[in-house]
């Protein structure tokens, strides 16, 4: 794999988790809600104008065309796994920004899954 595709997948993954990361950011700011008539209005108002949830939806618009421009260089089949590095880079930057636990489990899953990765990246 040529460094331009793997740095476009990356930049496409990366777009993903930044994406997820803000979205929870966002959510987290709105708090939980269920889903019902009475609250639509008022929370998808909230959803609407909240920067967090804003700045991941345009993420996500700006990731698709980054893994487009990666799917027209390389094969789906290498392209895909390797957003399973949107997993790790989540995993790290929630203990380190929400708290959110990463377990021994955790720890080992994160660890098969980036030997998948390299191992993919190298066939």
């Amino acid at each position: 794999m040529k460094a331009i595709e793997f740095g476009l997948i990356l930049f496409g993954v990366l777009l993903n988790a930044g994406a997820q990361l803000l979205l929870k950011a966002g959510t987290r700011t709105i708090g939980q809600f269920d889903f019902s008539m009475a609250n639509a209005w008022p929370i998808g108002l909230k959803v609407a104008s909240n920067p967090h949830i804003i700045g991941g939806l345009s993420c996500y618009v700006i990731s698709v065309v980054v893994w487009i421009l990666a799917l027209s260089r390389v094969e789906v089949s290498i392209a895909y796994p390797m957003l399973s590095i949107g997993y790790v880079v989540n995993a790290g930057l929630a203990w380190w920004l929400f708290g959110e636990a990463v377990t021994p489990m955790r720890l080992v899953g994160i660890g098969i899954i980036m030997l998948g990765v390299l191992l993919v990246a190298k066939s």
